[in-house]
């Protein structure tokens, strides 16, 4: 793992502070580095701004790693990228990675690698402003070729809704150097017939993507486990069940070959999923 030994083995990731304010996230951000949290991922798809909340979580805490998971390319130009997380590594030091992804106001017919390409391209201008500074990031890689390029222009990759057979086999592509952070989502209900309607409520989206859709056929699920969100799909998706079960199976990520596991917990409204990250940090921390 490297440059990546200061997230820890452990982090989190989340949606919800794409909707609680300013004020709420400062308090639960401080709470969490209190707690030994070492590393915060969120998404750029609610409609804030990727830079500017990791400057609000960094700006509120003084250890806690701020990880864009991810910033959409094609939401700002790579000048401007390239500018925002210069700032944020002069600003605090080895504390922001900028995770980049295929999303934003895309364009008709370009393909992700080639988008990803030539994003990276022009990031990489010697000079772009803040060319000087070093960058910390990684790639959002499901497929071999984008696994490839993580391990080829960034420090590895991000991985989002996969399995742990998936991790084995991006670890095999990335080789034994590149960072392999692993995200995957967490639910604390012990009931089976509800925890999976509560899965696959969540998963919908992603069943109904295609870039998704390919991804669990490589993986091996059949046309009518992902068109019905079969349970063993399901299963293998989202961890559900009681504290000592889902820490069991978030460390097969870990055996599997990923450097992190970053963990999404599910099934709570937004601003309520403190308790649950409370006791994932006593077990895993």
């Amino acid at each position: 793992m490297g440059a990546f030994d200061d997230l820890g083995t452990f982090g989190l990731y989340s949606f919800e502070f794409e909707q609680l304010p300013a004020a709420r996230i400062r308090e639960s951000v401080q709470e969490l580095e209190e707690q030994g949290w070492r590393s915060f991922w969120f998404p750029e798809v609610g409609g804030r701004e990727a830079f500017s909340l990791a400057s609000l979580i960094l700006s509120s805490t003084e250890r806690i790693r701020a990880v864009n998971a991810i910033a959409q390319i094609w939401a700002r130009d790579a000048r401007s990228a390239r500018g925002g997380s210069a700032l944020l590594a002069d600003a605090y030091p080895g504390r922001h990675v900028l995770g980049l992804g295929y999303g934003g106001q895309r364009r008709p017919g370009v393909k992700p690698l080639a988008a990803m390409r030539e994003y990276l391209d022009a990031l990489d201008d010697p000079d772009a402003p803040g060319a000087e500074t070093p960058i910390r990031r990684v790639l959002a890689a499901y497929g071999p070729k984008m696994l490839e390029l993580s391990r080829d222009r960034a420090a590895g990759a991000h991985t989002y809704h996969v399995t742990v057979a998936h991790t084995v086999q991006a670890r095999e592509t990335l080789g034994p150097d590149a960072f392999l952070g692993v995200e995957h989502p967490v639910l604390f209900e012990s009931d089976a017939t509800k925890a999976r309607a509560i899965a696959r409520e969540h998963l919908h989206p992603y069943l109904n993507t295609p870039f998704n859709i390919e991804k669990f056929r490589r993986l091996g699920y059949t046309e009518d486990e992902i068109t019905h969100g079969a349970d063993r799909l399901v299963d293998d998706l989202v961890f559900w069940g009681d504290l000592d079960t889902i820490v069991k199976k978030l460390r097969d990520h870990v055996d599997a070959g990923a450097d992190h596991v970053t963990v999404q917990v599910i099934g709570t409204a937004p601003g309520e999923s403190m308790s649950h990250w409370r006791h994932l940090g006593e077990a895993l921390l």
